[in-house]
């Protein structure tokens, strides 16, 4: 019986949060996903390390909260410029132009951490990914500042 309620919870939130994000609900679960490993991998790296503090990752943990806030941040920011434009009575189709490249930029500065977590605690990480990821990195960076 628990373990039905328990799924029940689990669908019930996963349903409203695809239904508020919409189209930013894969981001956000991918965002998600990678802040979890990216935490992961920084305890196995602080533990290989002999590094391991509690204060670190709490700090760890108020971080990718913030992440979150940024993110909510710009979902405001896109709502109420959406919002006053349509209120001008203009169409406006776009979404998200600006919570989407922050998770873009969140999830791949996530990557690029997992990466160095992996590498430090002794496991190959091919030279290629680490290069091609501060690629995409940069061409995100230099997208948005080209819109700015």
């Amino acid at each position: 019986m628990k373990e039905n309620a328990v799924k029940a919870a689990i669908s019930a939130a996963v349903g409203a949060a695809c239904a508020y994000l919409g189209e930013l609900a894969v981001p956000v679960i991918v965002l998600s996903c990678v802040m979890l490993i990216d935490y992961c991998s920084g305890l196995v790296k602080a533990w290989a390390t002999g590094s391991i503090s509690s204060r670190t990752g709490v700090i760890g943990i108020l971080k990718k909260v913030g992440y979150l806030a940024v993110v909510a941040t710009g979902m405001a920011v896109d709502w109420i410029v959406k919002y006053g434009i349509t209120a001008m009575g203009a169409n406006f189709e776009v979404d998200f132009i600006f919570a989407l490249p922050v998770i873009i930029w969140l999830v791949i500065n996530e990557c690029i951490s997992i990466l160095e977590n992996v590498a430090e605690c002794g496991a190959p990480v091919p030279d290629f990914l680490m290069k091609a990821i501060g690629k995409i990195k940069d061409k995100v960076e230099e997208d948005n500042n080209d819109h700015n």
